[in-house]
Parts: structure tokens; sequence; C-alpha cells
């Protein structure tokens, strides 16, 4: 699955109506709040079901009836009992005043969705005209962007090179992690919102990447100070929202690491966004990531990605500075000396 996310007026809606219309969009299921919104009408071939729409390239087109949860269990359950075609993923649109953290753990929390779904990663839309100003004003986008894996950068053809680059600015002091891209009138290739997450326990570059210590590819903006896990990161003046990074050459026993962890969520994790990293659980590479409170299983690597054997952990939170979050490792007794 990936999650489709962006304030109000980003251009969601747009990037929805073409990709809907993409030939490669044949064996993906978009899951919209309203499919009467987007105007599809004309490239409809059928009606599969009550809420689902198959359209010309056969792609199917499903609206929210209930909730995230039940929609994505009929979808399911209609996809195995033949309703519906088959598909082999979901690309899931939030309205534009929703946090993605509460999505993000009702995914991973849902064991029943859980055996079936894998969330590959979250793609934001943001708007090049309007995003600093809402940045200022409200919490939603700077939530949204935070929370982003992926980041495209939508309306550059109505602003100017410098607002652009003062918005790639802000978006990198929030969470320097996600890869910033450009598009015009939702014009986005679905391969371009996939591959995203983790694909498999088999270490690569491309799981490096996931945890966001590679140089993105050339069509993304350099993260400031380089290799992103365990670097200085920038910050802004008295940030709502900031990145954090901790490194640990010790390796940890997977108790000691858990009591911290657990200790962080227990006193600050209304304040705890997101966390990725990679852990040195006694010598083996544990790959650990978790939204708020909610924490995907952990996932063992068949090896080290890099040379580099350290433990490496970044925190999008809210104004925890990073040595509360040292000190509590401290406090379990996690961090030897």
């Amino acid at each position: 699955m990936t999650l489709i996310t962006g304030f109000l007026g980003s251009g969601k809606t747009t990037l929805i109506s073409r990709l809907l219309r993409h030939p490669d969009m044949d064996r993906v299921a978009v899951v919209i709040n309203e499919i009467g919104e987007i105007g599809i009408d004309n490239d409809l071939i059928k009606m599969s079901s009550e809420n689902v729409s198959l359209l010309a390239n056969g792609c199917l087109c499903c609206s929210v009836r209930t909730d995230l949860q039940e929609t994505l269990r009929e979808l399911f359950g209609e996809r195995r009992s033949g309703q519906i075609p088959d598909f082999d993923r979901v690309m899931i649109e939030t309205t534009g005043l929703a946090d993605p953290a509460p999505v993000i753990q009702t995914l991973a929390s849902d064991t029943m969705l859980g055996a079936n779904y894998r969330l590959d990663g979250v793609v934001t839309l943001v708007d090049a005209v309007n995003a600093l100003s809402q940045l200022g004003d409200r919490p939603e986008p700077e939530q949204q962007i935070a929370l982003a894996d992926r980041i495209f950068i939508t309306k550059c053809d109505l602003a100017s090179a410098g607002a652009i680059a003062d918005l790639q600015e802000a978006i990198a002091t929030i969470n320097p992690r996600a890869g910033i891209r450009r598009c015009s009138m939702g014009d986005v290739h679905p391969g371009d919102l996939v591959g995203i997450g983790l694909q498999s326990a088999r270490a690569s570059d491309r799981t490096l990447h996931f945890l966001g210590e590679l140089q993105p590819g050339p069509a993304e903006k350099d993260p400031p100070g380089g290799a992103y896990l365990g670097s200085k990161l920038p910050t802004r003046h008295d940030p709502a929202v900031k990145t954090l990074s901790l490194r640990f050459d010790h390796p940890f026993t997977w108790a000691s690491f858990s009591a911290a962890m657990e200790l962080v969520i227990a006193l600050r994790g209304k304040d705890l966004l997101r966390v990725k990293g990679i852990v040195n659980v006694e010598g083996s590479p544990v790959v650990v990531q978790g939204v708020g409170h909610v924490f995907h299983p952990p996932l063992t690597l068949d090896r080290w990605p890099s040379d580099d054997a350290g433990t490496r952990l970044v925190f999008i939170s809210r104004n925890i500075a990073p040595d509360t979050l040292r000190a509590l490792f401290n406090a379990v007794g996690a961090i030897q000396s």
C-alpha cells in the first residue's frame, strides 16, 4: 500500500485523476474519499460492486464507505471471492486535513490487514505556492511532511525559483530523509510512488536509502549534510517538529533496546511522530520503525548493508532534545560505558 497525503489544495485530486488513467495502473486499486470528485464517468466500463468502479485500463477505484479498515477488508474480500478483478497494490488518498500517523498506526496494528497488506510508504504532495505560509499557520502540513518517505512539490510552474528553493530548505529541516521531487499537473508515473519501503530482509543499497542514509538520485534534492543517519542535521528557529539522530557504537541486547524504547514511548510518546533506524542487536542488523506508540515488527537483515555496524536511529518528534533521548537510553542501562 502507498499512502498519498498532502494539505488542502496540494493537488491530490489532480494527481489521482492522472493516475487512474495511466495504463500501468491495471493491477492497482485506488481508495479515495469521493469518486465523484475525480470525474471518471467516461472511463468506467462497469460497476464491479456497490462502492468499487472498474476503469477501462483495469484500475479499480474504490470510495471509503465507512472507515478505511472496513473498506480495505471489503476490498480484499471481494478480490478473494472474485467479485472484483485481482490487484497487486493499493494507493490510498487521505483528506487534506488528515494526520497520516493514525492511518499508519491502524495499518500497523490491525492484524487482519497486516496479514494481507504491507505498507510501502507515505507520499506527500506539497504546494509550492502556499506551503510556506501553511507551515506557519497549521500543524497538518508539517505532520504530513514529517511522516513522508517521498515528497512531490506541486505547482512549480506558478512559483518562482527562489520560492521553491526556500520551500525545499524548509522541507529538508523538517524531514531531510525524504527524497524531494517536482511534479506538474499531477504528471507522475505510478512507478514513482512504489518501491519506497523495505521489500524483504535481504540487505542492499535500497535498505540504506529506505533508512535515509544514501544520497538521493539526481531527481531529488541532496539532503543537508550529506549522508543522513548519524549525521548532524539542520534545525530551524523554534521548530515544532524536528528530526533528531542518535548513534551508538556498541551492540545492544534486544531486552535493553526494547526497554529504552518503551521508556521513550511511555514518557514522550505523544511527541514522537516517527522512528526509523538500524540497530546492532548482539552483532545482528535489525531494522526498526514505528509511528507514535505503534511499532512494526522488527526485521533482522541477512547482513549489514554496509561496513558500518553501528546503531543509527532517527526520531521525528515535537520538541524532544537529543540529550533527553540519550538520557532515557541511559536510564535503563541501554548505553554501555
